[in-house]
């Protein structure tokens, strides 16, 4: 280590040992993020706009974390905008998106606007709701602080910020989780008044006890397609794959080093001396670090390798590891090299999302610490296993009544576990497949009453807006979705065909 380097580390221990105390960035954000949104408040009071016209377009602005090549985050959002479009029709509706980068969302999200979000954005969100008629937050993980205050400091602002001008505020398809304290009060201060649809009953829940009312309904990723399942092929040919050998798809993730904070301190040595560099997330923002966090992620690798090793031992199969996120790259190269043999690895910085769907559902099994991995390969009836960090993949084995297959990352008998719910599942691939096709049929159905709700929502705002004969009543939930790939208007045909069977018995 350069004397620099040294130098360096010293100044940061002892400045931070004071400065952290004294100063918490994420709670600074939602300080001044707070401090807009009440700004934005008085002056609507003492200066309101004028009121939305029916005759022109609703302009609405998606906000969420879309741009980091998270493939879950895009996929939900690339169908809530195809379900906001089928709504209102393009001709009715101005959908613009944040985006983190426009080059990693390019291509996506056809007829919508992108527009780049900056790093520090509480000033922008201020300026940009401005020019909307409502805000929808569209982050899965929308009310929790396990991954990122800043993330949910960016969708309680663009709440806050579109109600503060009485204008629509829908909180779409999301998650909450544990807060910190501070978030929690800016939740419960600036969130009231949205539409908040929540992702699962817990969630719901938590909600309930901030005093926000919030429904029920599901994720926005059900009704995706994808590529074709050729596409999916051709890449894992070009690996090495035969055609027949059963695929058995892993995603591994770093479960430890949640949340990531911003470090102004820790920002300013990195920018000196290089100092942080492997926890280094971006701008200011650091993941959380440190010895325990490297043994945690260690251990999690090799009981995950260890379990696929042992199946292929007993089984002939073609291992394929997937990273969903770009940041998931470390992870997956770590666990070939644990593996012990470099295995075929596809990640989202270099395959988009739809290439990357088209290999999970070409698979055989699927063993994932990716929540929206195991959503967008139900559709196409893959047995899956989650290997979880928090309540996401619970709730989501818990819907399919197959909780057993949500494992914990940190368990010290994963390899063991998980190696016995894998090889049971290539014997015996059936037995899962009634909670899958159930699972993706409900969800299916709830995704379009929520596409009722937000109608419904819209309408009471703005009562002249003109929709579709049928749109809103939430007893028809299918003239709500987006128009469906084969496989999920199957699942909804023999849903309907079994629910008319049932009404008028022979």
């Amino acid at each position: 280590m350069g004397l620099i380097t040294r130098l360096g580390a010293i100044v940061a221990k002892s400045a931070l040992d004071g400065a952290k105390k004294a100063l918490d960035a994420d709670a600074l954000l939602g300080t001044a993020m707070s401090a807009l949104i009440d700004a934005r408040a008085e002056d609507h009071r003492k200066h309101p706009q004028p009121p939305y016209r029916a005759s022109d377009p609703l302009r609405l602005l998606f906000a969420g974390y879309v741009g980091s090549r998270n493939t879950g985050a895009d996929v939900r959002v690339e169908e809530m905008l195809r379900q906001f479009r089928h709504l209102f029709g393009d001709d009715h509706v101005d959908l613009s998106v944040l985006t983190i980068d426009p080059a990693w969302t390019k291509g996506y999200f056809k007829t919508v606007r992108q527009i780049h979000v900056p790093q520090v954005f509480p000033k922008f969100l201020f300026d940009e709701v401005a020019h909307h008629d409502g805000v929808v937050a569209c982050e899965g993980s929308m009310f929790k602080s396990k991954f990122s205050n800043v993330l949910t400091t960016l969708m309680v602002g663009s709440l806050g910020l579109a109600l503060a001008e009485d204008k629509i505020g829908i909180g779409y398809g999301g998650e909450a989780g544990a807060m910190d304290e501070h978030m929690e009060s800016l939740v419960k201060r600036h969130v009231k008044g949205s539409l908040v649809i929540t992702r699962n009953p817990e969630s719901t829940d938590i909600m309930g006890r901030l005093g926000i009312a919030a429904k029920t309904g599901t994720d926005t990723a059900w009704t995706f397609g994808g590529a074709p399942k050729s596409l999916g092929e051709k890449l894992l040919v070009r690996a090495g794959w035969d055609g027949r050998t059963p695929v058995v798809v892993v995603c591994p993730i770093h479960p430890f080093w949640w949340p990531v904070r911003a470090d102004p301190m820790k920002a300013a040595v990195h920018a000196i001396t290089g100092a942080h560099d492997h926890s280094h997330y971006r701008s200011m923002y650091f993941h959380h670090d440190g010895p325990e966090v490297e043994a945690q992620l260690r251990a999690y690798l090799t009981r995950f390798a260890g379990a696929l090793r042992d199946l292929s031992r007993k089984r002939r199969m073609f291992p394929v590891v997937v990273g969903m996120e770009a940041l998931d790259r470390v992870s997956c190269e770590r666990f070939s090299d644990v593996y012990g043999e470099k295995l075929p690895t596809f990640v989202s910085d270099e395959h988009d999302m739809f290439e990357l769907v088209s290999i999970l559902r070409n698979a055989s099994l699927l063993a994932s610490s990716r929540y929206h991995a195991i959503v967008c390969s139900m559709p196409a009836g893959v047995p899956s296993i989650g290997v979880t960090m928090d309540e996401r993949i619970r709730n989501l084995m818990k819907d399919r009544g197959q909780p057993e297959l949500s494992l914990e990352c940190d368990d010290a008998r994963l390899d063991e576990r998980l190696f016995s719910a894998m090889d049971a599942a290539l014997a015996q691939p059936e037995a899962m497949r009634a909670g899958i096709d159930g699972s993706v049929t409900r969800n299916l159905l709830q995704m379009g009453r929520m596409g009722a709700w937000a109608v419904q929502h819209i309408r009471e705002r703005h009562p002249r807006i003109k929709f579709r004969a049928g749109l809103g009543d939430e007893s028809r939930p299918e003239l709500h979705l987006p128009p469906l790939p084969d496989a999920q208007a199957r699942l909804l045909e023999r849903a309907t065909i079994s629910d008319a069977s049932s009404a008028h018995p022979s």
